[in-house]
């Protein structure tokens, strides 16, 4: 195997092979701290423009299959392992880790030592990065692309026959929420990103659901205005991305966490409640906090290791968000019930008296 590095944008250098072709690309250098679910992980579309480093030392065991992708093709530039295990056993195995990745054409430094690694950037901050067969090379500036428009949608797309129709709108949506949707019995209609509140009049769903996706929500600052006005008209539900957008077009503002969070073990409690979900979480910008304060959100979730805001709430309208996943995938169950409680908001406004759940 050829040698391959990845190095940081501050300086610090990390050697390790190419399992696959060599290739060189730049990115923003995170890490997942799941131990499994590196399929769902690689192409979830919240990880496009990035360098994924998976903490758990080993992946590809349980291989490959075309029932667990998040979208159509891998979503990060590059994956970094400790290892990557070319025969997997697993009883729905279609192809491994390594040539799934080879296909897409997406380069895999393994050989690295991540630990190291993850400590670097939980102390640096989260960094570019750059994946390369030469050590002796600069990571170029970047971080200004704008990537949701790379994963969206162009033109809507329908999707089951259920008495709830639901438009899902598309910042990099991952498969599951389409599922979960689908599951309990909605049709559902993926719309692109710009869709506007006059485009969606003319839908008419009974509800909307804000997907998640990548980069920063400041970004998407001109389509705020469009997702206040369908709030005001619909049941919303927003999910990661969708939250933190919800969250700006009512007036908060976001900021970006050191490290981000990035895993299926990460603890919130719902506030209402008292009780403490296990959720899974991908995203590196947050809700500030104290400006939710003269907005007409409220805080509904809060995350027990930092603090952090994840789940906001308005008090008249059927409308609120969560930052973390209820669909997990990979992760726990816990908050799926999310998704039960925005259709049971959905029905109570469309007068449809019950939905079946399959």
């Amino acid at each position: 195997m050829a040698r391959g590095y990845l190095i940081l944008e501050t300086g610090e250098i990390f050697e390790g092979f190419f399992a696959g072709n060599p290739a060189e690309t730049t990115g923003e250098v995170v890490f997942n701290t799941g131990m499994t679910g590196y399929q769902e992980m690689m192409t979830d579309p919240s990880y496009t423009g990035q360098i994924l480093v998976f903490c758990y030392p080993l992946i590809g065991n349980y291989g490959v299959n075309g029932d667990d992708h998040e979208s159509k093709s891998i979503s990060a530039r590059a994956v970094v392992t400790g290892e990557i295990c070319a025969s997997p056993s697993f009883y729905k195995v279609e192809k491994t880790a390594l040539s799934f990745l080879e296909k897409s054409d997406v380069p895999c430094l393994s050989g690295v030592d991540t630990r190291a690694l993850v400590k670097t950037i939980r102390k640096r901050g989260t960094v570019r990065g750059l994946v390369s067969a030469s050590r002796d090379q600069k990571v170029p500036c970047g971080g200004d692309e704008f990537f949701v428009a790379e994963v969206a949608i162009k033109q809507p797309e329908t999707y089951g026959d259920g008495p709830l129709h639901i438009a899902l709108m598309d910042f990099g949506y991952k498969k599951s929420i389409l599922q979960y949707l689908l599951d309990r019995n909605c049709k559902v209609t993926v719309v692109p990103f710009d869709f506007t509140a006059k485009q969606m009049a003319e839908l008419a769903p009974d509800g909307i659901v804000i997907s998640n996706g990548p980069g920063d929500p400041a970004k998407l600052a001109e389509w705020l205005p469009e997702i206040k006005k369908v709030s005001a008209a619909y049941p919303v539900l927003g999910i990661c991305l969708g939250h933190q957008l919800l969250a700006l077009a009512y007036g908060a503002k976001t900021k970006k966490l050191p490290f981000g969070h990035r895993g299926g073990n990460h603890p919130v409690k719902d506030l209402k409640t008292g009780k403490v979900l296990m959720t899974a979480q991908n995203h590196g910008y947050v809700v500030d906090e104290a400006s939710l304060a003269g907005t007409e959100l409220e805080l509904s979730f809060k995350n027990v290791n930092d603090g952090t805001v994840e789940g906001c709430i308005h008090p008249d309208l059927p409308v609120f968000s969560v930052q973390f996943h209820p669909e997990a995938h990979p992760g726990p169950r816990d908050s799926e019930y999310i998704f039960d409680q925005f259709l049971q908001r959905v029905q109570q406004r469309a007068g449809v008296l019950s939905y079946a759940i399959q």
